[in-house]
């Protein structure tokens, strides 16, 4: 955690959390105890797997992305019961009830457990309920995103989305939109783009995961091709000024991972995410996450890391965090309760 006088004002901060994949936030313990629980063996030719201390030491040596993957989905295969995808988001909705989050809007990754037997029936009902748990027990509201692998086929993709336990959840409003995830190099998003004019014909929210690993480009085409919402990570914008402007006018929000960036070596360090640049632009962006589990920080660790390397004011803060509440997918009620919150916290300050 940080040492600076704001570590106070940056925890009582409103916050709303645009990118964080639920599966992404099993941590070792949890992912050790449900193992055990449902009798599944770890892989016995790793070392990393030989506790969970050894597993989360392992996690701060990720050299890429897809290194970074290869743990994750062996982390999924311990989810097999509704249960078990409860227990996950549970454990996430804690900790981002200690750290300020009010608002959620969490991916999962259906094609991830079917692809493993796993009905997409069983994952969503654990995930709902622990929605539903973390709305009457800690005042946190979200909203469901499915995620589709981009490293899998197109068809596969568009056949999970047509599905008709995944069709039903979007009628039912049981997940408000669509996003797109996993290794991004050689996967540009126009290959996705029959898929994202079917979501949005339905009214579903759309986003993409864009500029992390991958070229500007792929924003660019993001915006263009998938007509996307929002931009899930998009540091490489800062590459194209035009781009940049365009962004920022559309009021685009993007949804930056600092500790993220620098664990899977989108970025040498927390100071080369693109922060002032995005703030001198006028691009809306949040601060999330990510994958707390594997990069060893939740989301007001990350507020903490942009604090201690950019030294930034209570104004800019109050713009940070009201682009994140004016960028949810939420009702227009839950935000103005948000923001009410957000200039309570500010005049506190102001007054001290």
């Amino acid at each position: 955690m940080c040492q600076t006088h704001l570590h106070d004002f940056l925890k009582r901060l409103p916050k709303c959390e645009h990118h964080i994949h639920l599966e992404g936030a099993l941590t070792p313990p949890v992912l050790f105890h449900l193992a055990k629980r449902n009798s599944i063996s770890l892989p016995s030719d790793d070392n990393a797997f030989s506790s969970p201390e050894s597993l989360l030491e392992r996690y701060g040596r990720f050299t890429s992305l897809d290194d970074f993957l290869h743990y994750y989905y062996i982390g999924m295969s311990v989810l097999i019961h509704a249960s078990d995808f409860e227990a996950l988001a549970w454990d996430y909705f804690r900790h981002a009830s200690a750290d300020g989050v009010h608002h959620a809007e969490v991916f999962f990754d259906p094609q991830a457990h079917t692809s493993r037997g796993v009905s997409y029936t069983t994952a969503l009902s654990g995930f709902q309920a622990a929605c539903h748990r973390a709305e009457r027990e800690l005042g946190i509201t979200t909203e469901l995103i499915t995620c589709f692998l981009r490293h899998l086929p197109v068809p596969d993709c568009l056949a999970t989305f047509e599905d008709k336990a995944v069709q039903e959840s979007y009628v039912s409003c049981a997940v408000r939109g669509i996003g797109l995830d996993s290794s991004e190099l050689d996967f540009p998003p126009h290959l996705f783009k029959e898929l994202y004019a079917k979501a949005q014909k339905q009214g579903l929210r759309v986003t993409s995961h864009a500029g992390e690993e991958g070229p500007v480009e792929y924003i660019s085409s993001a915006l263009s091709d998938l007509q996307v919402d929002r931009i899930d990570h998009g540091i490489r914008l800062a590459d194209d000024e035009e781009l940049m402007r365009k962004v920022a006018a559309g009021k685009t929000l993007l949804t930056v991972c600092p500790m993220s960036n620098v664990v899977l070596k989108a970025a040498r360090s927390i100071k080369d995410i693109p922060i002032r640049k995005f703030l001198d632009a006028g691009v809306q962006f949040s601060i999330n996450s990510d994958d707390p589990a594997y990069f060893g920080g939740y989301i007001l660790d990350n507020y903490c890391a942009i604090q201690e390397h950019f030294d930034l004011s209570i104004q800019e803060w109050k713009r940070i965090a009201r682009a994140g509440i004016d960028g949810s997918w939420c009702s227009e009620r839950r935000k103005k309760q948000i923001l009410i919150t957000l200039e309570e916290v500010i005049h506190d300050l102001e007054r001290t």
